[in-house]
């Protein structure tokens, strides 16, 4: 089973990955930031670790306040970097351990956490900071990551209560997982700091003393305080560090602090820290219980004949024909879907397979591909094909032998405006 071997806390300041990419590692003003990333790296190496759950807020890069969610895990298998304005770093991507992740997606909704799920979207220096810095000179790190995004720029956010409790689910969620992985806990952010308004540049070395001793050896007393005492003590943006909370409330009890180091140049005290897990592991009769758990309510659904349902591991395989037949919503590509086909869709990368599914209506093969019902239904719309008649081949009839099953033989699709005239029409 997959195994816990520690945490690692660490900033994630802009800072780090400037300083790594203007080569600063010898310059005196730099060289602390450099130290204490040297130590983390040996450390993820002595220990093999396979994989990183990392936990980092983006920086409203690839996540907007038109839709922005508390928690977010990416269940992708490559995270590439985010342009935040100046060009993207020039850092390979992460890769991401799919197994894994989907399987701590089911258990912390199972555990009754409000989850939402990421694909297809960039990182930003909130993931890369750090994680950059664990390559060598021989390359990147090599391991895989479950990056898991926390919306905290935006009130209201998560109590520091909620990330403590989150890191308790995800201990069992990980435990439980059968492959053989040793797994380390990555949180980031911080530690005090202030980048808007009149108290900008604000540090308070203090509290971060005190937290960095709180978080090692009285985390629920970090855990219990209010938000607001964050904020006072460590500045709006530093308040961040309740993240560190969700690593902590992942370990046990029982850890030896390994290496601990900040340090304060301009405007945010930089830290790393690392905590070894002495605990026991879970047994496996807790582990079978927990895995019984997470598939409580989905059990069996999977075995009704004739559905089909769209879980994780399918959405990622099918990522890019979804993701082509969602854009049908924008104008601009659904004139050039309907007159243009080929070149749109080797602009977008589809495989031959995939055009040959979307190109011969190919609807119930669509549906054992992966691609959602929903962007069938777009699709549809676009083609003027009723809703109807892709229910009917779904079930290998013509639309005239599936409307005789229904009480009332009604013709509709989800088009708008001239597309729904002509369906009426038709």
């Amino acid at each position: 089973m997959a195994r816990i071997i520690g945490g690692i806390g660490a900033s994630h300041s802009p800072t780090i990955g400037f300083a790594k990419d203007t080569n600063k590692h010898n310059d005196p003003a730099w060289k602390p930031i450099f130290d204490g990333f040297d130590v983390v790296r040996q450390w993820v190496q002595d220990k093999e670790i396979d994989v990183i759950f990392l936990i980092y807020n983006d920086h409203v890069t690839s996540f907007y306040f038109d839709h922005y969610p508390f928690f977010s895990m990416g269940i992708d298998d490559t995270y590439y970097p985010a342009d935040e304005g100046g060009g993207p770093r020039d850092v390979p991507p992460a890769k991401g351990h799919l197994g894994l992740s989907q399987h701590i997606a089911m258990a912390l909704t199972a555990d009754e956490f409000d989850m939402s799920f990421f694909q297809g979207k960039p990182v930003d220096h909130g993931m890369l900071s750090p994680l950059s810095m664990l390559g060598d000179a021989d390359g990147p790190w090599p391991g895989k990551v479950v990056p898991l995004h926390c919306g905290l720029l935006q009130l209201p956010i998560p109590s520091p209560l909620r990330m403590w409790k989150l890191g308790k689910s995800l201990r069992k969620a990980i435990e439980s997982y059968p492959e053989d992985l040793n797994v380390a806990i990555m949180a980031t952010g911080g530690l005090s700091h202030q980048v808007h308004g009149e108290r900008a540049g604000f540090i308070n070395e203090d509290w971060d003393d005190e937290f960095l001793r709180l978080i090692e050896t009285d985390p629920e007393k970090l855990a219990n305080m209010r938000l607001a005492e964050y904020v006072v003590n460590g500045g709006m943006e530093g308040a961040e560090v309740i993240m560190w909370l969700i690593m902590r409330g992942a370990l046990s009890d029982d850890v030896t602090l390994k290496h601990k180091m900040t340090y304060a140049p301009s405007v945010t005290n930089i830290a790393t820290m690392i905590l070894e897990d002495n605990g026991a592991p879970a047994t496996e009769a807790a582990n079978e219980a927990y895995r019984e758990h997470i598939g409580y309510h989905l059990a069996g659904a999977d075995q009704v004949e004739g559905t089909h349902p769209l879980t994780h591991a399918r959405s990622q395989a099918a990522f890019r024909i979804n993701s082509f037949l969602h854009d049908l919503i924008k104008p601009a590509h659904r004139d050039r879907f309907r007159t243009d086909f080929d070149a749109l869709a080797a602009e977008r990368g589809l495989t031959d397979e995939e055009i040959a599914l979307i190109k011969g209506r190919k609807w119930i093969e669509m549906i054992h591909y992966g691609v959602s019902f929903f962007m069938l239904e777009k699709m549809a719309a676009v083609l003027g094909v009723p809703n109807p008649e892709v229910y009917a081949a779904f079930r290998g009839e013509t639309l005239e032998e599936f409307q005789k099953s229904r009480k009332v033989a009604i013709t509709y699709g989800v088009g708008g405006g001239d597309k729904a005239k002509a369906l009426n029409e038709a």
